[in-house]
C-alpha cells in the first residue's frame, strides 16, 4: 500500500517545501508515502476559474488509478479530530488493498468531474487555508495521525 499526497502546481515557497519534507521523511518510517506534484497550467490568464478547474481537474484524473482510494482535501469536506483522523486512516490502512491517494487542488478548488471521481472529503477545519499552507499542514497532521496509531509521544490530549 502507499500513501500519496497530490498537488496541483509546483509548491511556491521554500519554508512550504521544508515542512512538508520534514513530515515526509519522517513518514516513510511508517508507510511507502510519495509526494507527486501536477504541472502548473501555463497561459491561464483568460480562463475562467471554472474552466482553471477543468483544466487541472483533468490532469488530476489522469494521476490516478481506478483502485486508488481519493480523498480531497476540501473546505466542504468532514472534520476530525486528531484521534478520529488516525482511527479512519487507521481502519482504512487494515483493509489494506488500496492506495491512498490525498489530493490538494488548485486555487479554485476541484472540478465537477473530480468531486464525481472521489471517495471521500476531508477538511483541515472550518477557516479556509491557501491550498499552499495546507501542504505542509496536512503532512504534518498525517506523521501526527500515524503516531497516535503506534502510541508514540508525540501527540498530547
Amino acid at each position: 500500500m502507499t500513501v500519496t499526497l497530490l498537488l496541483t502546481g509546483k509548491t511556491a515557497f521554500r519554508w512550504v517545501r521544508e515542512g512538508m519534507d520534514i513530515y515526509a521523511s519522517r513518514l516513510k518510517h511508517y508507510i511507502n508515502f510519495n509526494i507527486i506534484e501536477i504541472p502548473e497550467l501555463k497561459n491561464v490568464s483568460a480562463f475562467s476559474h471554472e474552466q482553471i478547474k477543468v483544466r487541472e481537474g483533468q490532469l488530476i484524473l489522469k494521476s490516478l488509478k481506478p483502485t486508488d482510494d481519493v480523498i480531497l482535501m476540501d473546505e466542504h469536506g468532514k472534520e476530525y479530530s486528531s484521534l478520529e483522523w488516525a482511527s479512519l486512516l487507521e481502519g482504512k490502512i487494515s483493509r489494506g488493498g488500496r492506495d491512498i491517494v490525498f489530493v490538494i487542488g488548485g486555487a479554485y478548488g476541484f472540478s465537477e468531474e473530480v468531486y464525481a471521481r472521489a471517495n471521500s472529503r476531508i477538511s483541515l477545519s472550518r477557516m479556509t487555508f491557501s491550498h499552499q499552507m495546507v501542504r505542509a499542514i496536512f503532512t504534518e497532521q498525517l506523521y501526527r495521525a500515524f503516531t497516535i496509531m503506534r502510541g508514540e509521544p508525540y501527540h498530547h490530549e
